[in-house]
């Protein structure tokens, strides 16, 4: 099962408030400071269309919040500003589920688990999370709003993302990442989409409704388990239903620098899930190759990230900002010149259509073999 495919025009600019708990002051207030692809933001990204009723503009919500408008929609829920009245009319963002994710135990329990750990974490680089104690009408989530854009806008715009910019904005989300690695929890969804660009020069990660601690229940279950992700940028690990860890989190982070410094993704197929399953058996093109404008470094790096054995990558995203942070240090190995081609194989656990199709006819089949044998002891 595919997670949020938001793409730049859905899930948008998001969140808002004051943080519950007081946040840590940023080691670099501005870490983004003279990317010039971060410097001109626009007011605002566009919009999908409704996919259900929404709450009107001036709806006030369990007497606290005053709906101003509806700032993001994905397929799992739409994301309004609104003014927390208990705040002096702070401008906050309230996510409020689809219906039919509330009538969805699985759906569900990811953005109840969002709100959770949301609310543990504790870092400017981070999401903040606003705890609402009072009791609520319906289920939703409160967070700061953040000014700015996602990062998949400014790689629409901007392909490629200059050298020295995308090694600097990968290097800002280790450290975010390393906050979140150092409580013993993985995003396991990372993406441009989940990455924002502040109008301040700084980011934040979001969207912690796949995130899971690393020593308990990170495989969902074992065969034809159907899988949570964005199959473009998840990890073999992921595809294969086999434990992850901070190093997982490392080749999404590997997937996104790729994408930023060409211009492309990595695997490309018409089926999402077809593209995962390239990464299994094989290596992406060679950066190079799609943009000769890359240095060997930068390559390196890259293609360091994204190994499929994971004993093969950065260890921890310390290592990976080290060289994004000296790429001038970095030993190049000719890791380019050892790429193998992906190879094709069937996976039900990796292609759920396919696997439900099969299943279906296995079933059918069942029956049908079932009948006959009755009908012949007739």
């Amino acid at each position: 099962m595919v997670g949020d495919m938001s793409s730049v025009s859905t899930i948008g600019r998001a969140y808002a408030g004051a943080p519950s708990p007081a946040q840590a002051a940023p080691d670099d207030p501005a870490p983004l400071a003279g990317i010039a692809c971060c410097g001109e933001l626009p007011a605002r990204e566009g919009l999908g269309p409704p996919l259900e009723d929404e709450l009107p503009a001036g709806h006030l919500l369990d007497g606290r919040f005053l709906i101003q408008e509806a700032i993001g929609r994905s397929g799992m829920a739409t994301i309004y500003r609104a003014e927390d009245r208990t705040d002096g009319g702070r401008s906050v963002a309230v996510k409020v589920p689809l219906r039919r994710v509330e009538s969805d135990p699985v759906s569900f329990g990811r953005f109840e688990r969002e709100g959770r750990i949301g609310e543990a974490l504790n870092d400017p680089l981070l999401l903040r999370f606003i705890r609402v104690t009072s009791p609520k009408s319906r289920p939703y989530i409160v967070t700061e709003y953040v000014d700015g854009c996602t990062l998949a806008y400014v790689i629409h715009c901007t392909r490629p993302v200059p050298e020295r910019d995308a090694l600097r904005i990968a290097s800002v989300a280790c450290r975010a990442l390393g906050h979140m690695h150092a409580r013993g929890i993985i995003h396991r969804d990372l993406k441009p989409a989940n990455i924002m660009i502040r109008r301040g020069q700084t980011l934040c990660l979001m969207d912690f409704g796949l995130a899971a601690e690393i020593d308990t229940g990170v495989r969902i279950l074992a065969g034809l388990a159907p899988l949570f992700g964005t199959p473009e940028y998840m990890a073999p690990e992921q595809v294969r239903n086999r434990r992850n860890d901070g190093r997982t989190d490392i080749y999404s982070l590997g997937v996104i620098l790729y994408q930023m410094l060409t211009g492309s993704l990595p695997f490309q197929n018409e089926d999402p899930w077809a593209a995962a399953q390239l990464r299994v058996t094989g290596d992406p093109v060679a950066p190079r190759s799609l943009n000769p404008g890359i240095s060997p470094e930068a390559e390196e790096i890259v293609l360091r990230a994204m190994r499929r054995r994971p004993d093969e990558r950065y260890q921890t995203v310390a290592e990976f900002q080290a060289d994004l942070d000296a790429p001038e240090r970095v030993h190049v190995t000719g890791l380019s010149g050892r790429l193998q081609a992906p190879r094709w194989r069937l996976s039900l656990q990796g292609t759920p259509l396919l696997s439900g199709a099969l299943i279906g006819i296995g079933a059918l089949m069942t029956l049908v073999a079932l009948f006959l044998v009755l009908s012949l002891h007739r």
